[in-house]
């Protein structure tokens, strides 16, 4: 009785080699960088021979061109989503949950993005989306110059300011990961919204429902404690006047 053959791999498909061969170079591009990155590693762990990689995207450059294209329309649709409708400062508390959230659930996107190209840096892909989502911004910041009475130009300014402090938070939670997203959002919303000078013992924001209930329990806790105080020392200063306390 002959044996039964053996079973054999499926053949991809060409554009099913083409999505594998993305994700194997998305997450060596994130590791090593794209200079540390080579074509016959690539091939070596997709299993298939170099011309296939040249087949598909004409060389390394080809691939890591699709894959940060990849990065930057995912991360640039997120934010864009986020800045429409509501509040100005829910505008801002979704754009920098969007971002937040991109960083978490796409970790090697965003070392890709920020590898080769630093948030700080003049030119460059990161660069040139910080810049995408900044002028979006400046539109909604400047409706809300007009409105309070402010010079709508400079708008530009504070939004290349509030999307820059914005992205090098993330950067640097990027390796941290504390507190939570929800908590980091708060406070750059909190600064960017009420400033140095108007902060917010506890941040929340205001789309939090959860979060908001918490700080006004807080918040009256507090009061009642305060009003409470306060009747004792009226207490006692009327004790000290020689005066009925529970006549006052």
């Amino acid at each position: 009785m002959s044996e039964p053959p053996r079973s054999r791999r499926k053949r991809m498909t060409g554009k099913e080699r083409r999505e594998q061969l993305l994700d194997i170079g998305r997450t060596l591009f994130a590791e090593r960088g794209f200079d540390g990155t080579s074509i016959e590693e690539i091939a070596s762990v997709a299993g298939v021979s170099k011309p296939v990689v040249y087949e598909h995207f004409g060389g390394k450059e080809g691939l890591y061109a699709v894959v940060v294209d990849r990065e930057m329309e995912r991360l640039l649709n997120l934010i864009t989503q986020a800045l429409v409708g509501g509040h100005p400062r829910q505008k801002i508390e979704r754009a920098a949950l969007a971002l937040l959230e991109y960083i978490e659930h796409s970790s090697e996107g965003f070392r890709i993005l920020v590898r080769d190209s630093h948030a700080a840096s003049a030119t460059g892909t990161f660069a040139s989306l910080l810049s995408d989502i900044a002028n979006q911004v400046e539109h909604i910041l400047g409706d809300e110059f007009k409105e309070k009475g402010y010079d709508p130009k400079a708008a530009p300014l504070y939004a290349q300011a509030l999307i820059g402090m914005v992205a090098m938070t993330g950067t640097y939670w990027l390796d941290v990961r504390k507190p939570k997203r929800e908590e980091v959002a708060a406070h750059l919303v909190n600064l960017a919204w009420n400033g140095l000078s108007g902060l917010e013992s506890r941040p929340h924001l205001t789309t939090d429902h959860k979060a908001r209930q918490k700080v006004l329990k807080v918040r009256a806790k507090e009061a009642a404690k305060e009003a409470k105080e306060a009747a004792k020392e009226q207490a006692r200063a009327a004790r000290r006047n020689g005066a009925d306390p529970t006549a006052l």
